[in-house]
């Protein structure tokens, strides 16, 4: 199954329902104090009552969304070091680029 995962600005109704449409697992951070929806019986309940469960920490890391901020911190050193934009305008030549930049950010 896929997986979305997002930060807590995205615990909306509207984001769940359309990741659900997509059929796709949402992994998404309650609010700290945030109360399971009545009316909506799907994957924020779920996170809600496993959260309850083990830790938010631990959910974190059993449901992966530690490797959302694994790839933040990635694309922010990416940037810093390259820049945001890459200089080819095709399509493939830009996978390319970022691909040899990836390479060399870990040299």
């Amino acid at each position: 199954m896929e997986q979305v995962s997002t930060d807590g600005a995205y615990d909306k109704r509207k984001c769940y329902q359309a990741i659900e449409e997509r059929g796709a697992k949402a992994i998404i951070p309650p609010q700290k104090k945030g109360k399971k929806w009545s009316d909506m019986d799907g994957d924020r309940n779920k996170n809600i009552d496993r959260i309850e469960e083990i830790g938010r920490k631990e959910w974190k890391q059993e449901s992966g969304y530690h490797r959302r901020s694994i790839s933040e911190t990635t694309m922010f050193r990416l940037k810093t070091i390259f820049g945001g934009k890459v200089s080819s305008r095709n399509f493939d030549n830009q996978a390319v680029e970022l691909f040899v930049q990836c390479l060399l950010s870990h040299e």
